[in-house]
Formats: C-alpha cells, structure tokens, sequence
C-alpha cells in the first residue's frame, strides 16, 4: 500500500465516522414539544390543555422522566387520569413511537403518579420532582389543586 493510498484510506475512515456520528446524534438532538391533556369532568374524556414548546423545559421533563426509577406493575386506578401527555417532534418528518404518560394527583395534593400503560410501568414520584413536573406541564401548582 503506497502513502498515497493510505491518505485516502483515512480520509474516508474519518468521513465515515463524521457521518456516523452526526446521524446517531439526530433524534436525541432534535427539537421536541409536549403535549399535554387535561381530563374532562370525571369521564375518561381529555382536551388539549396546553403545548410545552420550552426547550429548556422539555429537557427537564425528559430528565426527571429518564432518572425514574419505574416500577414493572399493571395497574387499576380508581379514577381516569388527571393529565396524560406525550412528546412530539417540532419536525414533521421525524417518526417516533410516543409513549403516553398518564398523570394522577395524590389525593394529599403533595405527589403525583404517573403511568405509561402500554409499557406496563408505575412510579409515585418524590414530593420535590412531583412539585416540578406538574408546575412544568401544566403552569400551577400542584397544592393549588382542587
């Protein structure tokens, strides 16, 4: 193998990596928004409530959510949800499935609990994240609730 070759044999490897590398990076670095739903009078029926489009507040959402530590549980609640919502691509030709997160107010008003039915998995989060994410979501505060 002359230098020669060897030059472009590198050149490419290098090109090859960039390229690589700038793909796997597309999803996690695109913009996202979060749609959240506030349940209707006490019937399984939601309306859109409000749209998150703070990126800063979409990456703290997405923080709390990945630092759960969730449960594996199938569970019955006595109630439909308070809130669901789900995070949506700013870009309309970026497909991904949404995991939709369901949302429960303890009924102390201090903590919320949250599901996502389709993967089976439960989590009560601490007094500290429920009062941050529920502000983030819906713009009050969570011992404001009725």
């Amino acid at each position: 193998m002359t230098l020669k070759n060897l030059k472009y044999l590198i050149a490419l490897i290098g090109i090859i990596s960039i390229f690589i590398a700038g793909c796997s990076n597309v999803i996690k670095n695109e913009e996202q928004n979060i749609e959240v739903q506030k349940r209707i009078g006490d019937e399984n029926k939601y309306e859109n409530f409000k749209e998150i489009t703070n990126n800063e507040q979409v990456q703290k959402v997405k923080e709390i959510l990945d630092d759960i530590d969730w449960k594996n549980a199938k569970v019955d609640m006595a109630r439909p949800a308070d809130y669901r919502f789900f995070f949506q691509f700013k870009n309309p030709e970026i497909e991904a499935k949404a995991a939709l997160y369901e949302l429960w107010i303890s009924p102390n008003k201090d903590k919320v609990e949250l599901v996502i039915d389709a993967e089976s998995k439960y989590i009560q989060l601490d007094k500290k994240n429920s009062v941050e994410l529920f502000e983030i979501l819906t713009g009050e505060k969570l011992s404001d609730q009725k």
